[in-house]
């Protein structure tokens, strides 16, 4: 009975483990850069030894591959969310945007994402970590958007992705001008955002 007990224990400590990791990677990787950071130095802010960290992660690239997997789970998590909501998909999407602007606008998830991207102008594994995830999400997107509750279904294929790029060009941007910009007006941006998406979401 107490082995049985034990394993989902044990289960939740390694996850919460990885966790810590994770954060203090990030940490770090925002601090140093991704060449800056050992993973001894990652060892460190997450006050574990370098001999423990490699128990969860065998390197850095895999630490970057935890961090844009949990990304993407969060984002499809988020859709999921969408799907349930009564009423029209575009009208839950237009009131989510607080939450959606606010993580836009978190200048340490930015800087992250920013050092994540310059790693892989350098680096073809991460380069090629980031693009599959990229294609990931906006294949769920593309689902979501022209499935039973999307608003898109008749769009054309080449039309609903210039839309797609469109928009994730402007979230986009405004992580870089959050960094740019700190006095940037929330508020005003998820207004203008409001009338930008119910033009891109909207059937022609």
């Amino acid at each position: 009975m107490s082995g049985n007990n034990k394993r989902p224990t044990d289960s939740r400590l390694a996850e919460a483990r990885r966790e810590q990791v994770l954060d203090a990677a990030a940490h770090c990787f925002r601090r140093h850069g991704y060449h800056g950071a050992s993973m001894a130095e990652i060892a460190g802010a997450a006050a574990m030894s370098p001999g423990h960290i490699y128990h969860y992660f065998e390197s850095k690239d895999a630490i970057i591959e935890a961090i844009v997997a949990k990304d993407v789970e969060e984002l499809f998590s988020t859709m999921r969310d969408l799907q349930d909501e009564s009423g029209e998909l575009l009208d839950a999407i237009i009131d989510g945007l607080h939450t959606t602007v606010d993580q836009t606008l978190d200048t340490e998830r930015g800087a992250l994402l920013l050092e994540m991207i310059a790693e892989a102008a350098r680096n073809p594994k991460v380069a090629a970590l980031l693009r599959s995830a990229d294609a990931l999400t906006r294949q769920g997107v593309r689902e979501l958007l022209t499935g039973p509750r999307g608003m898109l279904s008749q769009c054309a294929t080449d039309e609903l992705d210039g839309r797609m790029e469109v928009i994730n060009a402007i979230f986009s941007g405004l992580l870089i001008r959050a960094l740019l910009n700190p006095a940037l007006k929330r508020e005003a941006v998820i207004a203008a955002l409001r009338q930008v998406l119910r033009v891109a979401l909207s059937p022609t």
